[in-house]
């Protein structure tokens, strides 16, 4: 499975990621960014008096493998 991993600084000062499951795996660095720099405006996520999303840092696809062990679903 790839998910895009969008990494943001709060206004705290912590770094916070934002993972989509269903983004195109397609996106280019300018788009991502003009994605994050609205996220960021719209002030919406906030936890415990923090915007969680202010400032953009970062944006990665990570792909995460599956390695079946053994699968007894179909018994």
């Amino acid at each position: 499975m790839r998910t895009l991993n969008l990494t943001f600084k709060g206004s705290l000062g912590k770094k916070h990621t934002l993972k989509l499951s269903y983004a195109s795996g397609e996106l280019d660095a300018e788009t991502v960014r003009k994605a994050m720099e609205e996220i960021a405006q719209t002030h919406l996520f906030t936890k415990e008096d923090e915007d969680i999303y202010q400032v953009p840092l970062s944006a990665k696809y990570v792909d995460t493998v599956s390695t079946v062990i053994f699968n007894d679903e179909h018994k």
